[in-house]
């Protein structure tokens, strides 16, 4: 019987997170609220002939099973049925083969679609891409690379009618939003063509890679998306030096324009079916006409509101009078409604506040390695925050408006079997907010039990909103610092915390719960990873915030497992969820046993 070693159970356990967040991510969206994530800023015209032409179809994502078995074991896991037709990939395989110097023939890559329903009611997929790799097999540093980098997670457009023209036309309306190609192919064994692109660095949807899908041999098409040797076609010539540095040095006035929208309490006064004129806005906001038509275009620019054109109904109005100017709320816009189901209204308030201002004294913490925020306040954020209860309420909604991230996480093995123990389970959310998080992961496992530790102010708000989610019953309360971390835990939950220290205190709080937690415990970290090959990503800009207004900052994997060393601890593994964000599965290290004569 062959026996696997932890390594290979750590790895089993990171692509069923992984099939889990797809298939969960399938079930949330839907073609009309995805690609504005995808595609920041597209809106009118182009948007309505992407969505007029192709639809939400899946999403991608390639595993390493050791056998065929445990790979329907994994299916099963994540609620995926497991009698899905299997068929030989051709494009991945061939990707795969040129990344890592392999003979294709060597790469018996497989399909799955298993169908998922999602929130609009339409039959989607996770599109499955399987390459069994047994335990020490030579693919396994092909495994391992391709879990870090994620290089085919995707997600699946399919064109509704293919013809060459249309086709052409989706590539270029994807082209002028900022995506780029990125390879494709046609797969004979199910008669479809795919052409990869790359999204923008500032979409939120948590995949960077967009596929369109056409049924039939359309390599036709392919070939104008390649180039004669079958690789992607070079970026397009870049704009003038001195035009881009222009866009950059004008970022500002997108953050500032954006917080003065909510401020002024524009997404309540506006509608997303119904354009409104400027003035009738101005009269509904206290604003002055001309400055709010001028601040409306520009959010135009941005996606946050579109303009149309208005019949003239007004009394006295004439048939050939022209037609009245108005303005209406995108998808994108309504985010930053009060009332929104998931509104982001108090990180706009917050980045375009605080640390907006705070980001005036970035000077000086390059120069001296200490947060701006603390020259400008004279103390650091935590303590100034926590004089002022107005501020301190807003900055902990902001962090429970960003939770966007954290969706995928409840399906996370180690709360997925901590769910299904026979005794209730105990989740100990540290420095958890307002309870958001903890909200979450109650919600969706109705058998766990929550603590949630917390500074006395924010357990009393976190307290009204488990009480109000139904989950009050289940949830135990602690107000105090790290120090103060209960024991007798089965999952320790670390969300956005560590990144705000330096590595003394980092290894403090993970050494206080290192003790907190009993053997059997998981330790379960969310932070944003800095990548290893230094290429763009989110945490990059988090990791200039976290320097200018907090003094902390975003690491890399093997620095987090070097902390985790220090305080007792091992890295197990790790998954990803949205926004560059990812999951750090940790235990107690286990001392062995002395040797016996």
């Amino acid at each position: 019987m062959t026996t696997m070693t932890l390594h290979d159970e750590t790895m089993l356990l990171d692509d069923t997170a992984r099939l889990c967040a797809a298939a969960a991510f399938v079930r949330a969206h839907d073609s009309a609220s995805l690609l504005p994530l995808l595609l920041p800023g597209i809106e009118g015209p182009d948007l309505r002939a992407l969505a007029g032409h192709c639809h939400f179809a899946h999403a991608g994502i390639l595993v390493f099973p050791p056998d065929e078995a445990t790979l329907r074991a994994r299916l099963t896991d994540c609620g995926l049925a497991t009698d899905t037709p299997v068929h030989p990939s051709v494009v991945v395989r061939e990707r795969l083969a040129r990344r890592h110097r392999f003979a294709p023939a060597d790469l018996d890559v497989r399909i799955l679609r298993p169908q998922v329903y999602g929130a609009d009611g339409e039959r989607r997929a996770v599109e499955v891409f399987a390459l069994t790799v047994p335990p020490h097999s030579r693919l396994e540093p092909v495994a391992a690379a391709e879990r870090a980098d994620g290089h085919e997670a995707h997600l699946g457009f399919e064109v509704d009618h293919p013809d060459p023209l249309v086709l052409r036309g989706l590539c270029a309306i994807l082209v002028r939003h900022g995506a780029r190609p990125d390879g494709g192919g046609y797969n004979p064994h199910e008669n479809g063509t795919v052409l990869y692109f790359t999204t923008p660095a500032e979409g939120v949807s948590g995949y960077r890679r967009l596929e369109l899908y056409a049924h039939g041999d359309r390599r036709d098409s392919l070939a104008a998306h390649l180039d004669p040797d079958g690789h992607p076609h070079p970026r397009p010539a870049e704009r003038p030096p001195a035009e881009t540095l222009l866009h950059l040095l004008t970022g500002a006035w997108t953050t500032q324009a954006l917080a003065s929208f909510a401020r002024l309490g524009l997404p309540e006064a506006m509608d997303t079916r119904t354009a409104r004129p400027a003035a009738d806005l101005a009269r509904l906001t206290g604003t002055h006409p001309r400055g709010l038509a001028t601040l409306l275009r520009y959010l135009e620019m941005l996606g946050a509101v579109t303009r149309e054109d208005r019949a003239d109904d007004r009394p006295g109005g004439h048939p050939g009078d022209q037609p009245e100017e108005g303005f209406r709320l995108t998808a994108l816009g309504a985010l930053l409604r009060a009332d929104a189901p998931a509104s982001m209204r108090p990180l706009a308030l917050m980045y375009g506040g605080p640390f907006y201002r705070s980001f005036g004294e970035l000077d000086h913490a390059v120069r001296t390695g200490r947060p701006g925020f603390d020259h400008l306040h004279g103390e650091n954020h935590f303590d100034h925050f926590a004089r002022d209860p107005e501020l301190a309420d807003l900055f902990d909604r902001s962090m429970a408006a960003s939770a966007r991230m954290f969706q995928p996480l409840p399906a996370h093995p180690v709360l997925a079997a901590a769910a299904q123990a026979a005794a209730p389970a105990t989740v100990v959310d540290v420095a958890g907010g307002n309870g958001e998080l903890l909200r979450q992961l109650l919600t969706a496992h109705p058998g766990l039990r929550g603590v949630l530790l917390e500074r006395p102010h924010a357990v009393a708000t976190a307290r009204r909103l488990l009480d109000a989610a139904g989950c009050g019953a289940r949830c135990a309360y602690r107000a105090g610092d790290f120090a103060d971390v209960p024991a007798g835990g089965d999952v320790y939950v670390l969300a956005r915390v560590l990144h705000d220290w330096d590595d003394e205190r980092c290894r403090e709080i993970l050494g206080h719960c290192a003790r907190a937690m009993p053997d059997h415990a998981d330790l379960l970290i969310v932070e944003r990873l800095l990548p290893a090959d230094g290429s763009p990503s989110p945490a990059t800009a988090w990791d200039l915030h976290m320097l200018c207004n907090v003094g902390g900052r975003e690491r890399r994997e093997d620095h987090y497992a070097r902390l985790l060393a220090d305080a007792g601890l091992t890295l197990h593994g790790r998954t990803p969820l949205p926004l560059g964000a990812h999951v750090l599965h940790a235990r107690k290290t286990r001392v062995p046993e002395p040797a016996h004569a």
